[in-house]
């Protein structure tokens, strides 16, 4: 199927692994250009290759606006365009409520919300002038679900599930679209990472397949970064032009509420 995304413009942050990596490299082999970030420009441009026609890759934080906006300045000057915007830096701290600093919460908060805020702000002048602009929030089904493990990271999400049904509302009369895409457990470098420390018999196969089947997922494994990645790109396209405001769950069925 042809989504119609060849030779449009899109804006992928965390983009130097996982989630963010694997949408990169699928917008790519879809003909489209990317302006992709990360804070380590270095390893962004290892996994991505050199700036091209069609790639761009800039080292910066999201939580610094004055970066950011010099990021989308750059795609601008490059494509002449930005029809697309994916948010997805991120990560999780787990910890329960009662050993979470005041100073986690707030970091938490700043990388799921405000990182987000600097992005739409800086983007959009662009996606309005586009005839398909989109903004795709990466999140998490903890923004529905909390997990008391990870108690800031699932209050912060539900923030970004909350924040993205107000961009939806607000932007859909100046024809730009936003949803959310929640995860559940994807394997990528955090997950493997928490393996190690855990130091224990398993290999991470059969690591991850007996977490899987703790954590109740009916599909009995977790997911991979280039099964997000699709849905990413089919709510990016303008074949999507009349859903904004929804939240496409890829978590393997492990969402328990309706």
């Amino acid at each position: 199927m042809d989504l119609g995304l060849k030779e449009r413009a899109y804006l992928v942050t965390g983009a130097s692994s996982g989630v963010g990596l694997a949408t990169a490299r699928l917008l790519l082999a879809e003909g489209c250009c990317v302006a992709a970030c990360a804070r380590d420009g270095d390893r962004l441009a290892q996994v991505l290759g050199p700036d091209g026609d069609r790639l761009i890759t800039v080292a910066a934080d999201v939580l610094d606006p004055e970066a950011v906006a010099r990021l989308t300045a750059a795609a601008d000057r490059r494509f002449g365009r930005l029809d697309g915007l994916v948010n997805n830096a991120g990560g999780s701290l787990m910890a329960p409520w009662t050993s979470t600093s005041r100073e986690q919460w707030r970091n938490e908060l700043e990388l799921k919300v405000f990182s987000v805020l600097n992005t739409v702000e800086a983007a959009l002048p662009l996606l309005r002038a586009s005839d398909a602009g989109a903004v795709v929030n990466v999140n998490a089904i903890l923004a529905r679900q909390p997990e008391p493990r990870l108690a800031a990271t699932s209050a912060a999400r539900a923030a970004l599930l909350n924040l993205t049904r107000t961009l939806a509302a607000d932007l859909g009369p100046q024809g730009v679209r936003a949803n959310s895409v929640c995860l559940g457990l994807i394997d990528t470098g955090q997950w493997r990472r928490r393996h190690e420390a855990a130091g224990g018999p398993l290999d991470y196969e059969h690591w991850s397949a007996q977490l899987a089947a703790d954590r109740g997922i009916p599909l009995g494994r977790l997911g991979t970064a280039e099964e997000v990645a699709f849905p990413i790109a089919s709510l990016l396209s303008p074949r999507s032009a009349y859903i904004t405001g929804a939240t496409v769950d890829v978590g393997g069925g492990v969402g328990r509420y309706v």
